[in-house]
């Protein structure tokens, strides 16, 4: 008896050992997502990070991704896509403003939202100066920070961004935004003057037409003496304290308003047949404060419901 139970003991064993070994390669049962720790930071749900490194310069820059309500539902669906700039604010401020005005029905088209964010291991401000800027800063200027390399930023998005988005994800090349705020939308300009055709649609929110003694001026000018058309279409912001005034609200070196102003005269001079421009200036905001509105504006103006 004593024996027999043994065997019974090694049998169970052996098959138990068997079946471990059967169910080795086999994928493990899926594991409850943990619950976030207490006091933990906030993470925006429904997002994505990716790190899309850019070859020339060796730097690795993050893009954020959020998709439509409807993506995984309709599968052969193409969406436009709407790049912005600064993204560690413009990003989840854009993504809820889409999300409210959609609230009573749709007033928005769908699209896919990717930020563009600053290269890692550096601070916004040493990223935006370099990357968002046409030419350097004069000696004399004192800007303390690398400028000048928006041509090169500007490569890097056309080889590299849009390519792995538009790999990754139902992207219609054919409807693609870019919106930029201050040197964002300087950047926005650059593009505008020297590659239109890399996006559909402009936003220049609050653009600082000033830098470089208004280089910005001079690249409009050199693109309509050698083009009878702009195919794009363009909508402008500014705050109506973005001049100089008497209230700290206002603009204490530049009138952007005025700035503004003269290059929506100069694209209309130019009677381009291509050309699609609006421009607003939303009064009671300054410069730190209109990007909201200014994007609210935007957005309904560029990507409108469609019928």
């Amino acid at each position: 008896m004593r024996s027999f139970g043994l065997t019974v003991i090694l049998a169970t064993a052996a098959l138990l050992v068997a079946a471990c070994a059967e169910r080795a390669d086999a994928p493990a049962p899926p594991v409850a997502d943990a619950a976030p720790p207490e006091g933990g930071p906030y993470v925006l749900a429904g997002t994505q990070v990716w790190t899309v490194p850019d070859p020339a310069s060796g730097r690795d820059y993050e893009v954020f991704v959020s998709l439509p309500a409807s993506y995984e539902a309709e599968p052969q669906r193409r969406y436009p896509t709407l790049y912005v700039t600064d993204a560690d604010y413009g990003f989840p401020i854009l993504r809820q403003i889409a999300r409210r005005v959609n609230l009573d029905g749709p007033a928005l088209e769908e699209f896919i939202l990717i930020g563009l964010s600053y290269a890692k291991g550096e601070g916004g401000a040493a990223s935006r100066s370099r990357d968002y800027t046409p030419i350097p800063c004069k000696p004399e200027s004192r800007c303390g920070l690398a400028h000048g390399g928006g041509g090169a930023y500007q490569a890097y998005l056309k080889d590299q961004v849009l390519p792995f988005i538009e790999g990754r994800f139902r992207a219609d090349p054919g409807a693609r935004v870019l919106l930029g705020h201050s040197y964002g939308g300087l950047l926005g300009a650059q593009i505008l003057f020297t590659d239109p055709q890399m996006f559909q649609a402009y936003v220049l929110g609050s653009p600082s037409f000033w830098f470089g003694q208004r280089h910005i001026m001079r690249m409009e000018a050199d693109y309509a003496r050698a083009r009878t058309d702009l195919p794009a279409e363009v909508f402008m912001y500014i705050g109506g304290f973005e001049t100089p005034g008497p209230t700290p609200r206002h603009a204490s070196r530049y009138d952007m308003v005025g700035d503004m102003a003269a290059m929506e005269q100069a694209l209309k001079s130019r009677a381009y047949p291509s050309l699609s421009l609006q421009s607003t200036v939303l009064t009671d905001e300054d410069h730190l404060t209109v990007a909201p509105a200014g994007f609210t504006r935007a957005l309904l103006a560029v990507l409108p419901a469609k019928p």
